[in-house]
């Protein structure tokens, strides 16, 4: 049973159908080719970027298509931050401690280059507030670019993106601010120009799309360095030939998405509650946003257990989750989100992420925090005896 809804969402029917559709029809040329068959391909392209640019409140100019949601938040940082000093502008970038491997992946990259990274604060709950990050980025000259989460992909807090913009804006309308859409769309109603951000990353894979694919929204007033060399495709941002079957199914995917997050708190509220109730019922201690929440996440740990050995556990009993991003599973590390928040190590050990999609039941959360008490134990008693030896 399938708690780990943040990591990957189900192919979504009208995805599988469009990529089928594309793979038998118009999707074999090259994008990039003047004849017949690389228009076609082309045109399957463009119609993919014009569906995901409306689902994102977004012109289709400014769609970079990319291999997923890290490389959309890579292009983002590294990109922006690499144009602003060949600019001879204000190129430091500022994220918090908590955000997604795939933004502070980058932002290590730039501190190790010698570039400059101004970490935001964060409150025990991490909770990000506006006025602060305005006070930040008058008190940083430096700062070019500011990069917040709309969503937390562990603790399930949702940021006020309006608020810190505007912040941003009246402390320094030049510095740009780049969100992390990623665990937003499909749960909150996206828009960049609601929101008014300059860049915008999303991966397919997150809302039923297919993994391999993910798009950044780079406003056509940011200039913006690519990855690497190449071709001139997608006007030089990102260099790579496109892939129409993947760009169709991404599009249907996100279509279906922008139009059920209205739809989404109300369907996942009730079990989202049930299953956080449940954990804390069990002895688990919960982390995040009490009231800015998506409503679908919960971050748990419990005492005098290690995070790692009760998800495998859980997996042996037929129950998926995870300790924190699955970029980062794999890893037997405290929850870095955790250790952020001023958590201690032995705390952050025993963190589990459980998150789910509105296909999960009542009678499934129950059966999860039905089993947990045992497993808890088994690894307390386990971890005891390892103790003594």
């Amino acid at each position: 049973i399938d708690f780990d809804r943040n990591a990957t969402a189900p192919l979504h029917p009208a995805a599988r159908a469009a990529m089928m559709a594309a793979l038998e029809g118009d999707a074999l040329g090259n994008p990039s080719s003047v004849h017949r068959l690389g228009q076609r391909a082309r045109a399957v392209v463009e119609r993919g970027r014009r569906a995901i640019a409306a689902a994102l409140g977004a012109s289709s100019t400014d769609v970079v298509l990319t291999s997923g949601g890290t490389e959309a938040d890579a292009l983002a940082i590294l990109g922006v931050a690499r144009a602003l000093a060949v600019a001879g502008r204000p190129s430091a970038v500022a994220c918090s401690a908590i955000e997604h491997p795939a933004v502070t992946g980058a932002c290590g990259v730039l501190r190790r280059a010698g570039h400059g990274v101004v970490t935001i604060p964060v409150d025990a709950h991490g909770r990000l507030d506006p006025a602060s990050i305005g006070a930040l980025v008058r008190a940083h000259p430096e700062l070019g670019l500011v990069s917040v989460t709309a969503a937390h992909h562990e603790l399930g807090n949702v940021t006020d993106v309006r608020a810190i913009v505007d912040a941003v804006r009246a402390a320094r309308p030049e510095v740009l601010v780049h969100v992390d859409a990623v665990q937003a769309l499909g749960k909150l109603p996206v828009s960049v120009a609601g929101w008014g951000v300059d860049l915008l990353s999303v991966s397919a894979h997150k809302v039923g799309g297919p993994a391999g694919i993910g798009a950044l929204v780079c406003a056509r007033h940011v200039a913006i360095e690519p990855l690497w060399g190449g071709g001139r495709q997608q006007s030089g941002r990102r260099p790579g030939t496109e892939s129409a079957w993947a760009t169709a199914g991404f599009a249907a995917a996100a279509t279906a998405a922008a139009s059920a997050a209205e739809r989404w708190a109300s369907e996942v509220a009730p079990l989202g509650a049930r299953l956080r109730a449940g954990l804390v019922a069990c002895g688990g201690r919960l982390f995040g946003d009490p009231d800015a929440h998506l409503g679908n996440t919960a971050l748990a740990a419990f005492d005098g257990c290690d995070g790692h050995l009760v998800m495998v556990a859980l997996d042996l009993a037929g129950f998926a989750c995870s300790t924190g991003a699955a970029c980062s599973t794999g890893t037997v590390e405290p929850s870095a989100v955790l250790l952020a928040l001023g958590c201690d190590r032995a705390v952050a050990r025993g963190a589990l992420r459980f998150s789910l999609g509105p296909e999960r039941t009542a009678a499934e959360i129950d059966a999860l925090c039905s089993a947990l008490p045992d497993i808890l134990a088994s690894v307390r008693a386990a971890t005891a005896r390892l103790g003594a030896a």
